[in-house]
């Protein structure tokens, strides 16, 4: 009777352990990133972030009030409607409005 016991308590083991490892879900590859070397040196050689060349990462990282979606806003916008123009023109993206460009504009370049 105990190797009945003992038998049935390796069965659920495996059986528990198994599911486990069927019903986890697989790992994703990570995406690989590009160095940050080309960012550093613009950012390092002028001080301010060019809308034009900037990624969202970087603009949420720089830009105070600016999380994840306005920096996508504003690379969306930028892929949709050309480059800027000036710094202005980021009142045109929505979400943005003059208090945030006025607490950025001096981290601000247009190329």
């Amino acid at each position: 009777m105990r190797t009945g016991y003992f038998y049935s308590l390796v069965f659920a083991l495996l059986t528990s352990a198994s599911v486990a490892t069927i019903a986890a879900p697989a790992a994703k590859p990570e995406a690989v990133t590009p160095p940050l070397v080309l960012d550093v040196s613009t950012k390092a050689q002028s001080g301010k972030v060019d809308l034009n060349e900037a990624d969202a990462p970087t603009l949420q990282r720089e830009l105070s009030g600016i999380g994840e979606a306005k920096a996508k806003a504003i690379v969306a916008y930028r892929e949709s409607n050309g480059p800027f123009s000036s710094v202005d023109e980021l009142l045109e993206v929505k979400g943005i409005g003059k208090a945030i460009l006025d607490k950025n504009r001096e981290k601000l370049q247009v190329n």
